[in-house]
């Protein structure tokens, strides 16, 4: 019987995932995934400059289906047989959840905005100092 696999399993490389690095991005994307879903709770699209605009339930619908292709172009890139692309996520990411994090305090103030608890911080400011700590890491590399 002929395999439908392109490459037999011994065939794979492996990368070392088992880093300070690797641990800070996993790290980074898992507590910006568990924001998003705190995101749903807080109503985050009632504060996002063109989802504000919609009728709540739209606004709800279009925020959670605009997470699909993005949760998809993550794992894509995560598991990108192109080691240069996946660097070049994981900087973009970690990056990002710093400057999320800044976005997150400049918005504190807006009368919708509703993470103004200690769990919705926790993750947003614990995303940031991941993506600090990767981008640290990787910078004297």
């Amino acid at each position: 019987m002929r395999s439908h696999w392109r490459c037999s399993p011994r065939d794979v490389r492996y990368t070392d995932v088992n880093t300070m690095p690797d641990l800070a991005f996993y790290a980074a994307l898992a507590l910006l995934i568990t924001h998003e879903l705190d995101a749903v709770r807080r109503h985050e699209w009632r504060i996002l400059p063109v989802l504000r605009s919609l009728p709540d339930e739209a606004g709800f619908a279009w925020f959670t289906l605009l997470h699909v292709p993005l949760f998809v172009a993550f794992l894509w890139l995560i598991g990108s047989a192109s080691p240069e692309a996946r660097h070049v996520f994981e900087i973009a990411l970690s990056a990002f959840a710093v400057a999320h994090a800044g976005l997150h305090w400049l918005l504190r103030k807006h009368p919708r905005y509703e993470f103004n608890n200690r769990l919705s911080w926790s993750l947003i400011l614990g995303a940031a100092v991941a993506g600090g700590f990767y981008i640290l890491l990787v910078s004297g590399q």
